[in-house]
């Protein structure tokens, strides 16, 4: 006859084992995966939020609107629908409204008369001068009726959905008629 073997059930525990560990592996796996998901998602929410705002900053330095009324500029919000479908996705404010923060007059034999954008600033050569010398006639001499002017363009986009907000600021340099130089920049 056959002796029979006594099992003590060690095969058993270790399975156990073994399945408690792959189980840990797998819920580690799915958070791991879930925490990357997540940051994919924000960074792209930043980067359409970062187009939003160039978008905004490009519609607004395509007109001249922003260097004579840069406090409607700032007034008026840009909605912007990312995904094209029909809703707004991001509401882009201008804000602080746009602003010349330096002009420096563009002289007289810097321009070319044979570019028509120069053509605006060349004064008559009939009447320089009335005949009166002051220090501010002399700072002035050699000026055309033109200004270069810098300004600073800030754009914040928001996704009311999300509460991302995402700012960019632009440089924008403008030649001006030095007397619209003078009224809009201080």
């Amino acid at each position: 006859m056959m002796k029979r073997v006594r099992q003590r059930g060690n095969t058993l525990l270790i399975v156990l084992i073994l399945l408690v560990v792959f189980s840990l592996f797998a819920v580690s796996a799915f958070n791991s995966s879930n925490t990357n998901l997540k940051v994919i998602g924000n960074m792209q929410a930043r980067t359409e939020g970062a187009s939003a705002a160039q978008l905004a900053i490009e519609q607004t330095i395509s007109t001249l609107e922003f260097t004579s009324n840069p406090d409607n500029i700032a007034a008026t919000p840009i909605n912007v629908d990312i995904d094209r479908n029909g809703t707004t996705d991001y509401t882009v404010q201008r804000t602080p409204a746009p602003k010349c923060f330096r002009t420096l007059a563009v002289k007289a034999g810097d321009l070319d008369p044979a570019n028509a954008a120069d053509i605006a600033c060349m004064q008559s050569g009939v009447a320089q001068s009335s005949g009166i010398d002051s220090a501010a006639a002399a700072a002035t001499s050699g000026n055309s009726m033109c200004a270069n002017s810098e300004w600073n363009i800030r754009a914040e986009a928001t996704d009311a959905r999300t509460g991302i907000k995402v700012a960019a600021d632009q440089g924008v340099a403008i030649r001006l008629l030095d007397t619209d130089a003078a009224n809009n920049c201080n």
